[in-house]
């Protein structure tokens, strides 16, 4: 079944979608975006998902054209239309098409593009042995909390973990751990979680908040709190938190095993609880 798109109020196959070359996003990277997940037809945590759009939408002053419940019922026809039960939908707000200068034009309309894709299960053997990680400085810009369109240092860093032979890029700034390319970053050490505390160098996962919200309904201790970058291999587990992934344990790093080099025991526990909490939410589709 082809993927399709909706462009500014029509659905119509990917490959017919085009925007103009003086769309800001084009031309600046001038907009947000967001990425949803969909297991079976259900759309996972779609709300909080559409929230952040508009936060981000907000804190570069683009006018969200929709309401939430008008988004909503655009993703659902979208995902609808597709066919795909296992399904990626991806979110695009740009300022819109104006000539090209810096300001911000006086008239412009934001353009809208959403793409429905279908997204493959991850090879089973890739939880079962965990994966290969790379820490590389963070060269991002300072507002990393906004779900922006540049992502160019996330793609060169994402490209060098991929000619190492590595699934993710780790990325540290000043000595800290900020974020994967497209990931939050989790240790666990002496049975407690650990994750990097929210701040403008980071991402506000929501798969991150539903998994430590996961881990503190089980009474697994979960501390947000700077990280080192050593600290990453001191850790008893590490793993990999996404929308498109799920959990991901990594079994090394750089040139060393984190652990025992296998997936630990609370990484699964907090893979199976984030894969029951799927399961409910389908079932209550």
């Amino acid at each position: 079944m082809p993927a399709i798109a909706y462009l500014n109020g029509r659905f119509l196959p990917l490959e017919e979608a085009n925007v103009s070359i003086e769309d800001r996003g084009f031309q600046f990277g001038d907009g947000v975006y967001e990425v949803i997940r969909g297991y079976g037809g259900a759309l996972f945590r779609l709300e909080d998902h559409l929230s952040r759009l508009e936060r981000s939408a907000q804190a570069i002053s683009i006018s969200v054209p929709f309401s939430q419940i008008e988004w909503e019922a655009l993703i659902r026809e979208g995902v609808k239309r597709s066919g795909y039960g296992e399904c990626k939908v991806y979110i695009q707000l740009t300022r819109g098409t104006a000539p090209r200068e810096h300001r911000f034009p006086c008239s412009a309309s934001p353009t809208v593009v959403m793409t429905f894709r279908e997204i493959p299960e991850m090879d089973a053997s890739v939880r079962q042995r965990g994966v290969h990680a790379v820490t590389l400085p963070d060269l991002r810009w300072g507002l990393c909390s906004i779900k922006s369109l540049n992502l160019l240092p996330n793609v060169l860093a994402r490209q060098e973990a991929n000619e190492a032979g590595a699934f993710e890029a780790i990325l540290v700034k000043n000595g800290f751990v900020t974020e994967g390319t497209s990931s939050n970053v989790c240790l666990v050490m002496d049975g407690t979680i650990v994750t990097p505390s929210l701040n403008d160098h980071l991402l506000a996962g929501v798969t991150r908040a539903v998994v430590l919200e996961l881990a503190r309904q089980r009474g697994l201790p979960v501390e947000e709190r700077n990280v080192r970058e050593e600290e990453l291999l001191q850790a008893d587990e590490l793993f990999l938190i996404g929308t498109t992934i799920d959990v991901v344990p990594v079994s090394r790093l750089n040139d060393e095993l984190v652990g025992d080099g296998m997936p630990g025991k609370v990484t699964q526990a907090m893979r199976d609880g984030l894969r029951r909490c799927v399961e409910s939410a389908t079932e209550s589709h």
